[in-house]
């Protein structure tokens, strides 16, 4: 699996607004604690928002907050919302991926990897991340 730097920013984002919850967080707030361009984080704030996983508040003291609790915000959830499938062969689908003769049994294993990925990314919440960031602090 290829983790973007869109991704892994998006999932970052998403762990430090979870770490201040149930205070709202700026952008730039994020942004500068995260080491993360602010242009590229409101682009990826754009998304999560879309997803339904984040909302955004206007004004002086607005800011972004969790859609959901953390407790059901997958890192699957996080990573969908900004990159679209978790797995695909050559642009596409796994599951459309089609081989023939010596090959035919590659799409098992295209298969498999997307199962495994899935496996993880979708059992880990964002709770879960940050209970284990603040027992590692």
């Amino acid at each position: 699996m290829y983790v973007s730097a869109r991704t892994d920013y998006a999932v970052r984002a998403m762990l430090a607004v979870t770490a201040e919850h149930p205070r709202l967080v700026k952008a730039a707030g994020l942004a500068a604690v995260q080491d993360i361009p602010l242009s590229f984080l409101q682009g990826i704030l754009l998304d999560l928002r879309r997803a339904g996983l984040l909302h955004s508040h206007r004004g002086v003291d607005g800011g972004y907050a969790l859609a959901r609790p953390a407790e059901e915000i997958t890192v699957g959830d996080v990573v969908r919302a900004v990159g679209g499938a978790l797995t695909t062969v050559r642009g596409l689908p796994t599951s459309t991926a089609t081989y023939h003769g010596a090959a035919t049994a590659l799409h098992d294993v295209w298969v498999a990897v997307e199962a495994a990925i899935e496996g993880v990314v979708d059992h880990k919440t964002l709770a879960e991340l940050s209970n284990t960031s603040v027992k590692r602090n």
